[in-house]
């Protein structure tokens, strides 16, 4: 099957004052129709870049390079105007926080009938039916009463559906979901996901889901690329990721996570993983994660592990994989 979205050595450096920072490097990977690929990492390590980039909505002061293949069109290329074309319409975004992303001067009926205004050629009242319309897919309540809402009268579910109604209002190919479920409580983040699982299924959108919660993971994601400092350090299906983890940073965010079922009711202390997520100025030439790593060695101290294929379906970038548990206790290795 041809990827509906292709992505290949994306490259993403941000010009300082202080120097050049390697944000994301030779990062790789496609979404194929009607898929939910998941981006995980801790916070930092390139996810939202990744995202940013495809949509090209970085700063100028970022310099990008790889390939973007959205189906046969290379996005990298286009003009900004056929950009704009392109987004919102072929590919849309749901952004992380949706107070700071809705336009507090405009009802939310104004701002979701904009994108159709834009993309579909609405009339002013179409696009306000349509947004009702498009409310009601998104499970908001009293959708014929909200539309004329502002976003401060709305509760934080409330306008994460509004975000998640604007970005699909033009059936896009491709979406990508920065965080959707941040700062909601569980019973509003299984709602979320609801609607984002029924509308995979009613449109047929792929989407890329950005977060670093493993549960939300498991629960709706079909594969997982492992992020950490810019790089791919593990990917593949939700399962086999889960039940055999190759690379000790994913095996380090797993422990991370709690799981009474298998506690025995015992209180079991989490394994975080002990440092900070590098800021790389130039290209490492050594594994990024091997300062904290239980496993590094002086190989890893001195070359750069490949993405090899060390099960059937699943990819690492390790020396020593392996998805034994790690014990941080006694610290890292020096």
């Amino acid at each position: 099957m041809t990827p509906r979205l292709a992505v290949k050595d994306l490259s993403v450096r941000f010009g300082t004052d202080e120097g050049e920072i390697l944000a994301v490097d030779r990062m790789s990977f496609s979404v194929e129709p009607g898929e939910v690929l998941a981006l995980v990492g801790e916070s930092g390590c390139g996810k939202s870049v990744t995202a940013m980039s495809v949509l090209r909505l970085l700063p100028s002061i970022a310099s990008v390079s790889g390939s973007i293949l959205l189906d046969d069109t290379e996005l990298t290329t286009l003009s900004a105007a056929e950009m704009r074309e392109v987004r919102g319409r072929d590919i849309s975004m749901i952004f992380q926080e949706p107070m700071t992303s809705l336009n507090p001067s405009f009802t939310i009926g104004f701002q979701i009938g904009e994108v159709l205004r834009r993309h579909e050629g609405m009339s002013r009242r179409q696009a306000r039916e349509r947004a009702i319309e498009l409310l009601e897919l998104v499970r908001m309540p009293a959708p014929r009463s909200r539309v004329d809402e502002y976003p401060h009268q709305l509760s934080g579910g409330m306008r994460q559906r509004v975000m998640i109604a604007m970005a699909v209002a033009c059936s896009p190919k491709v979406l990508i979901a920065d965080e959707p479920t941040t700062a909601l409580d569980v019973t509003i983040q299984a709602q979320i996901l609801d609607i984002l699982r029924d509308l995979r299924e009613r449109v047929g959108t792929s989407i890329v889901l950005i977060t670093h919660d493993l549960g939300v993971v498991a629960d709706i994601a079909d594969r997982v690329e492992v992020m950490y400092a810019g790089h791919k350090v593990e990917s593949g299906p939700v399962d086999d990721l889960f039940e055999n983890p190759q690379h000790p940073y994913t095996v380090g965010l797993l422990g991370a996570v709690p799981r009474p079922d298998l506690a025995g009711g015992i209180q079991v202390r989490l394994q975080e993983i002990p440092g900070l997520v590098p800021v790389l100025r130039s290209e490492p030439e050594a594994c990024v994660f091997a300062p904290r790593c239980l496993r590094a060695t002086t190989e890893c101290r001195e070359a750069m592990p490949p993405l090899e294929l060390l099960q059937p379906r699943q990819h690492a970038a390790c020396f020593h994989p392996g998805s034994r548990v790690a014990d941080y206790s006694e610290g890292v290795s020096a």
